[in-house]
C-alpha cells in the first residue's frame, strides 16, 4: 500500500533562541493547505516561525517538516518554498521582469519556459504594464506585488508571505486577497503574516495567535471563540420590541449584561451560556416579539486576540 503524502507542515516541540532572547518556544502545530495567518504583535515570533518554515533558521530544540521534507534537504526545499520578506531588497537596475526571470533561471528551466512562468506569475499579480520599468521607481504597493511574483513564479506547494497586503491600496489589496484564496484553492499552502487583525477574518482558513514567543491559540476564528468560556460572549439583536426584550432577558441567570442601542432599534446582550441564551432567545421570539438579526459581536480575530492576551500574561 502506498503510503499517503504528507500535506502539513508540522512543528514538534520547535523552540528558538537567539543567545539568550528567546524567538518561539515550545511550539507543537500541524498546519494544512489553506489561507493560515499568523497574527500577533512585532516581536511575538512570527518571522521567527516563518523562517524556520522557509528553512532559512534551524529550531535550536526540535524538528521543523514541510510537506513530508526536512529543511535540510536544501534543493528540495528551494523548490518547494516560495518566500517574500516584508523587507524590500532588489540588485540595483533591474526591471521587474528582470527580477523575476533572473530568479527562474537558477531552477534550471529552458528559456522559453523561464520566459513564460515569469510572465504568468507577473501577470497574475498585475503588473503586466509596470514590469517593464526599474523597480527603483515603483511604489511601495508595487514593489509588494513584484515580490509576491517572484515568490510564486516557480508554482510553490508552500508560499511563505511576511506582511504582505502592507502599502497596497484598496483594490490592490482585493486582487491580493483573492489570489491567495485561489492559490489555496489550487491545494497550496499560503502562510501570511500579519499584525492587522480586521483583515484575518476575511482572508483566513486558519488562524495561529501568537505572543512573546508563544502559540497562544490555534484554529478557525469561530472554534476558538467558542473555547473561551471565561468571557461572556456579545450578541447583538435587531427587533421590533427591544425595551420589552430587555425587560424579559433582565434577571436570567444567563445574562450577564443588557443594552440599548443608541437608536433604539435592537440590544447588545453580554451571555456566559450562547447555547442557553439563543434558546432563551427562541421562546421569548415565540411570544411576540419580531427579530430581525442575532449575530455575535466579538467572533472575530480582534476579539479573539485581546481576550486571550489578555488572559495568557494574568497567568504566565
Amino acid at each position: 500500500m502506498t503510503p499517503k503524502p504528507q500535506t502539513d507542515i508540522v512543528f514538534d516541540n520547535v523552540s528558538k533562541f537567539y543567545g539568550e532572547v528567546l524567538g518561539v518556544n515550545r511550539v507543537n502545530l500541524s498546519i494544512p493547505p489553506g489561507v493560515t495567518s499568523l497574527v500577533g504583535p512585532n516581536g511575538s515570533g512570527k518571522t521567527t516561525l516563518m523562517n524556520m518554515i522557509a528553512g532559512l533558521l534551524h529550531p535550536s530544540r526540535g524538528s521543523v517538516v514541510v510537506c513530508g521534507v526536512e529543511p535540510d534537504d536544501a534543493e528540495q526545499f528551494f523548490r518547494m518554498v516560495g518566500y517574500s520578506t516584508q523587507y524590500d531588497s532588489f540588485p540595483r537596475g533591474l526591471t521587474g521582469y528582470e527580477f523575476v526571470e533572473c530568479y527562474l533561471r537558477l531552477f534550471g528551466y529552458s528559456a522559453k519556459d523561464t520566459q513564460r512562468l515569469a510572465w504568468e506569475a507577473i501577470d497574475r499579480v498585475g503588473l503586466r504594464e509596470p514590469s517593464a520599468r526599474r523597480i527603483a521607481g515603483y511604489s511601495k504597493g508595487m514593489r509588494q506585488r513584484i515580490k509576491l511574483a517572484q515568490a510564486i513564479a516557480h508554482r510553490p506547494r508552500v508560499l511563505v508571505l511576511d506582511e504582505p497586503l502592507n502599502g497596497l491600496d484598496p483594490l490592490a489589496r482585493a486582487e491580493t486577497i483573492a489570489l491567495f484564496q485561489a492559490l489555496a484553492a489550487e491545494g497550496s499552502h499560503v502562510l501570511i503574516s500579519t499584525h492587522i487583525l480586521h483583515e484575518v477574518d476575511l482572508i483566513s482558513d486558519h488562524v495561529i495567535m501568537m505572543n512573546q514567543g508563544y502559540v497562544v491559540a490555534e484554529g478557525q476564528i469561530r472554534g476558538m471563540r467558542d473555547e473561551i468560556s471565561e468571557h461572556p460572549m456579545q450578541v447583538l439583536i435587531r427587533c421590533d420590541k427591544p425595551e420589552y426584550l430587555a425587560s424579559q432577558l433582565f434577571g436570567e441567570k444567563q445574562v450577564v449584561e443588557v443594552r440599548l442601542h443608541a437608536d433604539r432599534a435592537g440590544l447588545l446582550v453580554r451571555t456566559r451560556s450562547a447555547e442557553g441564551f439563543y434558546k432563551l432567545l427562541n421562546h421569548i421570539a415565540l411570544n411576540g416579539v419580531q427579530i430581525e438579526s442575532v449575530a455575535p459581536a466579538d467572533d472575530d480575530a480582534q476579539s479573539v486576540y485581546e481576550y486571550l492576551i489578555g488572559h495568557e500574561e494574568s497567568t504566565r
